[in-house]
């Protein structure tokens, strides 16, 4: 078969499939085109989640006569300052945007530049009309309609339409977060569907997407070497997710979905959040654009990184500095939690809710209806007192007044034991209940690092090397962290071409560890990140087993002195705010919140 030339419209067809894969793509590349123009307002409105109908307007700098015209064509940009890609300082570049989303969609753009006409051009199936004088104010309009219509096998992939609508607000939502000033407004179907109004912060703006929670309960990030900073907002452990949806990350202003930002959250988080949970996290990282490649995929959602070692040590360090500097807090969306499961008592059997038990011998009805003048009569004729028989294991154990000490400490003085696992303790402010079997756990957990971490930890020889092949570019990759792992009680040593031999084992691990799966899995991590936390994650999962173990056990009665000496222990220990597994370790209620409940306020 002879080789033969494709024709320009199947060509402009095979790159919008790699741009454009779906309505949120010809969003976001429209969009960004807007926020390379200088807009300060972007009105995108879409139809059927985007498969009927995209308009996005702006109010940026607009387009030329002549831009206009080349605007259309293939790799054609104004974004790009001369042929360096690594100097790239826009979020388009490329030129593929306009001339993809016209390969296969109905474009129609209208533009006006400021002191000039304003003109409009349209493009249908890959072939573009002549531009034509147009009423338009400063700015650009871009409508795309029957996206995909010119391949019609690309709407068999499409998804429903709310699931469409679901990725275009998830991509506008993005862009917003980067840019908090410029006002956005995505419409669906005629109905508002994001009203984000221009302001002058970042947490202004994610408080405004990600919810009240987030605002209350994230931690400032703020960190810089050499010549890359990161910034943003971390959720407390405590307020995580069931998946890295929640999870934003930006390089100089970019939304992107990399592995090793990914992997950087979850190494932050991995003392402190249960594997099966995340945190939510948006974090901005700014760097010179030598030092990262945005050109690495059509979508550029990818990047990668000049020294990724560095970029992941800043990440982690500054995400692990937040979090120990949260110390002992815990999400106020647990005290909300359990204020929303609180109820207050209901009556009156006629609204719906449990009666009171009456006395014997009471009337089993009272009249309804009744003004709550009347309320503490009749209550005094319906009901009086009785006694109560208190299951033991429900009985609380109090606290002597005498034993008390100040309840101006963050976590307040203890004042009873229930159900020989919760303790109570009365601040100046509220009260606090302790899981005290989870508190305690945190404890002991961290006494077990700072032990390891001040002696180090301890190695057990192997009787007989363990001999691991991996093949010559892993064995030489984990031979040159060495060093580093060695610090976790793991010798290796080169034992010919492509293999180890394992000398060492961390104590801790015991005699039934899995020795050449520790190993190539260590090897994997080195591939793909250039470093190593399985050691770690390994270790740390030993010690808050042991911690498990040694704490204080649910059941135990404590006396004052005991519960005290927890709480003081929780207020000077980092990270106490959740045991190991990410679950809080106390629950704070204000003393407005509870009376709220019995309607004093």
């Amino acid at each position: 078969m002879r080789i033969r030339y494709l024709p320009e419209t199947l060509i402009n067809q095979i790159a919008a499939g790699e741009v454009v894969e779906r309505p949120a793509a010809a969003v976001k590349e429209l969009v960004e085109n807007s926020i390379d123009a200088g807009a300060t307002k972007i009105d995108i409105d879409i139809r059927e989640g985007g498969k009927a109908s995209i308009i996005v307007s702006d109010n940026g700098f607009g387009m030329s006569h002549e831009d206009l015209i080349a605007a259309l064509d293939r790799h054609a940009t104004s974004k790009l300052r001369g042929e360096d890609l690594l100097d790239i300082r826009h979020l388009g570049f490329r030129g593929e945007a306009l001339a993809s989303i016209a390969a296969v969609a109905r474009v129609k753009i209208m533009t006006r530049e400021k002191g000039k006409d304003a003109w409009e051009i349209s493009a249908a199936g890959g072939k573009k009309g002549e531009p034509v004088p147009s009423s338009h104010p400063i700015g650009t309009r871009i409508e795309v309609s029957d996206l995909f219509y010119a391949t019609p096998a690309r709407l068999k992939f499409m998804k429903t339409e709310r699931a469409e609508f679901m990725a275009v607000k998830d991509t506008v939502s993005r862009l917003a977060m980067a840019f908090p000033h410029i006002a956005f407004r995505l419409t669906q179907d005629g109905k508002t569907a994001l009203n984000l109004p221009a302001v002058t912060g970042k947490k202004d703006r994610l408080v405004a997407i990600l919810g009240r929670d987030f605002g209350g309960n994230a931690m400032e990030i703020d960190a810089a070497r050499e010549d890359i900073k990161v910034s943003g907002y971390a959720g407390l452990p405590t307020l995580h997710r069931g998946s890295m949806q929640y999870q934003y990350l930006f390089v100089n202003g970019r939304p992107v979905r990399d592995k090793l930002l990914n992997g950087c959250v979850r190494a932050s988080y991995a003392d402190v959040l249960h594997r099966d949970r995340h945190p939510v996290v948006a974090l901005f990282l700014e760097l010179p654009s030598s030092e990262v490649d945005v050109n690495v995929h059509p979508a550029k959602t990818e990047v990668r990184f000049r020294d990724a070692a560095l970029v992941r040590s800043l990440i982690i360090s500054a995400l692990k500095h937040a979090i120990h500097e949260g110390g002992y807090r815990t999400s106020s969306t647990v005290s909300t939690h359990a204020l929303s499961s609180l109820r207050p008592a209901n009556n009156f059997g006629s609204r719906g809710g449990p009666a009171l038990p009456l006395h014997r011998g009471a009337s089993p009805a009272v009249p309804g209806n009744y003004a709550y003048g009347n309320l503490a009569e009749s209550v005094f004729q319906a009901y009086t007192p009785q006694q109560m028989d208190i299951a033991p294991s429900a009985r609380a154990e109090a606290v002597p007044q005498a034993q008390t000490i100040d309840e101006s400490y963050p976590l307040g003085s203890a004042r009873a034991q229930i159900h020989e696992n919760y303790i109570i303790a009365q601040t100046t402010e509220g009260l606090v209940i302790v899981d005290q079997h989870a508190a305690h756990e945190r404890l002991v957990y961290e006494r077990f690092k700072a032990q390891i971490a001040e002696s180090g930890i301890e190695r057990q020889g192997l009787l007989t090397p363990e001999i691991i092949d991996l093949g010559e570019a892993q064995a030489e990759n984990l031979l040159e962290h060495r060093e580093e792992i060695s610090k976790f009680g793991l010798e290796i040593e080169p034992f010919g071409p492509g293999a180890v031999a394992v000398q060492a084992v961390p104590a801790l691990l015991g005699g039934k560890a899995d020795i050449q799966g520790l190993v190539r899995d260590l090897a994997d991590e080195i591939s793909d990140h250039g470093q190593t936390q399985k050691m770690e994650e390994r270790l740390n999962a030993i010690l808050s087993t042991m911690a498990c173990h040694g704490s204080v056990r649910s059941g135990r009665r404590m006396n004052a002195e005991e519960m005290n000496a927890l709480l003081r222990r929780m207020e000077e220990t980092p990270l106490s705010g959740q045991c190991n597994h990410g679950r809080p370790t106390y629950i704070q209620l204000s003393l407005s919140d509870i009376e709220k409940l019995f309607g004093r306020r």
